[in-house]
């Protein structure tokens, strides 16, 4: 299911970002006009025409950014948007799973305590049971494994704990390789563009300032989009991992209080 969700989001992101691109294809032309309209406008209606572009503003950044998405090339910077949407799908995904991982293990511990004394350890492991996270889950190991001894205990705690962990840094490296492989996205479309610009100066026959220039800004565009997302998928990236070592230190500390227990009850048949 929850693959399912994950794909569904990436295709209905995708196609957001397809409707995006088609549509800013065609934003240069309108704005050209906006302005050609606003100089031609008597002086007369100046308070009409200064009004407009404060009502605009707040749009101006998003349609600056769809005209540079459109320069850029629509092969590398659909790439590099796709390399953002897969990451961000993934890291969101890790984030709300993290997040539903988190346990109070103290109100935890305390209730097995208080199961154990009253119940003994099925119900213990009943409340392991019905408890959410990663924590209850190595409870449960412990307690099943209570009657065999410590050492048994420990070793079960342990070898699950190492499961627990596997589950934590499932897909990281997939966002590590999203970091990587985004600004290598941005520079490879810089350089076939300054491929091109070097092309357009030699059937041109002259070295033009305009023409140059104009080249080299188009090229860059993709290194720059490039920067940008592997800039945000390394923020969600270090989030996630300090969210993970947070949970692991729990887990850990957890684990000892929980053997402590068991030693106190003297669970072993």
């Amino acid at each position: 299911m929850k693959k399912l969700f994950a794909f569904v989001a990436v295709f209905g992101m995708l196609f957001i970002g397809t409707s995006v691109n088609a549509f800013a294809q065609d934003e240069p032309q309108d704005t050209t006009a906006v302005e050609q309209v606003a100089e031609e406008t008597p002086a007369i209606m100046g308070e009409e025409v200064e009004a407009e572009p404060a009502a605009e503003e707040g749009g101006e950044l998003h349609k600056q950014i769809k005209i540079k998405f459109v320069e850029g090339g629509a092969q590398f910077m659909g790439a590099i948007l796709l390399t953002l949407i897969i990451g961000l799908a993934i890291a969101i995904e890790r984030i709300i799973y993290l997040n539903l991982a988190t346990t109070n293990t103290d109100k935890l511990l305390k209730k097995i305590e208080e199961a154990l004394e009253s119940g003994g350890v099925e119900a213990a492991k009943d409340i392991c049971r019905n408890t959410r996270g990663p924590v209850a889950s190595i409870f449960y190991q412990g307690l099943d494994r209570a009657n065999e001894g410590i050492e048994m205990a420990e070793k079960s705690i342990i070898s699950y704990g190492g499961v627990q962990m596997g589950l934590l840094e499932k897909n990281l490296s997939w966002i590590s390789l999203f970091i990587a492989i985004a600004p290598m996205l941005g520079f490879m479309g810089t350089v076939i563009g300054m491929i091109e610009a070097f092309d357009n100066i030699e059937q041109a026959g002259n070295v033009s300032a305009g023409l140059v220039a104009g080249g080299i800004k188009i090229a860059l565009i993709t290194t720059v989009s490039g920067l940008i997302v592997a800039v945000i998928l390394q923020v969600f990236y270090n989030t996630i991992l300090s969210k993970i070592d947070s949970l692991t230190n729990q887990m850990e500390d957890a684990s000892i209080s929980l053997v402590d227990i068991i030693v106190k009850h003297n669970l072993k048949k």
